[in-house]
């Protein structure tokens, strides 16, 4: 199996950067355990998501989902600028009520498989002032500068949930989706915890057995059997960070044997599921 490493670590509910790159970086696959949002500022920079791939353009907004697969293609040529926000997947819910839910905009996003918020336009928008002003935030020291950081970026967030409800920010299409792969994404993450073979998932969507694998490989860089692999194990650790026993993390993401889960699981996030369960007693 792919090793899909994790990036960045969050100690905190909430970290914000502002960066610029400007000398050449490579990426692989990889995933966070938190979830992301990048406001793109300025560069040459593709970005592909969970087999979506998208070519940003300045004050578009991409929402990463904790354990989605992706990686950016970057121009090195040109400065790569970016305000990066990192959020503990219980970080906006914190903020929930009856009347509002600042975690409305992923949800929509997984909806739609759109990943990226386009501005229709910037003149007058709210949303724009709102990223104007964050970025103002993370490159100007001053008093309770962490603070004043989180307290625009709510701000922000309020903004964003408001122009997607009222569709004054488009949810980008995919520059490149084979919509089989979407169906087949769907599909495996709707049935990771059952049975499921190259047969059954080809039968499922529609598709020949030798397409499924082939397709698969060339759309999203990994085979499909990494991938069923990977999204299980991922669940596995969500569910042991909810207090579930080991046993029922390997059950219940999937697994049908203990020992191999146990040893898939070590190689991927190099602890055991138990020493998994002992980190979240610390928190």
């Amino acid at each position: 199996m792919d090793n899909y490493k994790k990036r960045g670590y969050l100690n905190s509910d909430f970290k914000l950067f502002h960066l610029i790159d400007t000398k050449k970086q490579d990426f692989e696959y990889h995933y966070h355990d938190f979830d992301k949002i990048i406001i793109f500022i300025q560069g040459n920079v593709t970005y592909r998501i969970e087999a979506c791939t998208y070519k940003l353009e300045p004050y578009d907004v991409l929402l990463v989902s904790h354990n989605d697969i992706h990686k950016p293609d970057i121009d090195p040529t040109v400065p790569y600028e970016r305000i990066i926000v990192y959020l503990s997947p219980g970080f906006l819910q914190a903020y929930k009520s009856e009347s509002y839910d600042l975690s409305a905009c992923f949800q929509k996003s997984k909806e739609l498989h759109s990943h990226v918020l386009r501005l229709h336009s910037m003149d007058k928008s709210s949303l724009y002032r709102s990223v104007t002003e964050l970025e103002y935030a993370c490159t100007h020291d001053g008093y309770a500068r962490d603070l004043y950081c989180q307290v625009v970026f709510l701000e922000f967030m309020i903004q964003l949930n408001r122009a997607s409800l009222t569709n004054l920010v488009k949810y980008l299409p995919p520059a490149t989706a084979d919509k089989r792969i979407l169906t087949i994404m769907d599909y495996i993450n709707s049935h990771l915890i059952d049975d499921m073979t190259v047969d059954s998932i080809a039968e499922s969507c529609f598709i020949s057995r030798y397409h499924l694998m082939h397709l698969f490989k060339e759309e999203t860089g990994y085979t499909l059997f990494d991938y069923i692999a990977e999204k299980r194990l991922l669940l596995a650790r969500d569910l042991l960070k909810t207090g579930v026993s080991v046993t029922e993390a390997c059950f219940n993401s999937g697994f049908k044997n203990y020992s191999t889960f146990s040893r898939a699981y070590k190689k991927q996030f190099h602890a055991s599921p138990s020493e998994t369960i002992k980190e979240q007693s610390f928190f």
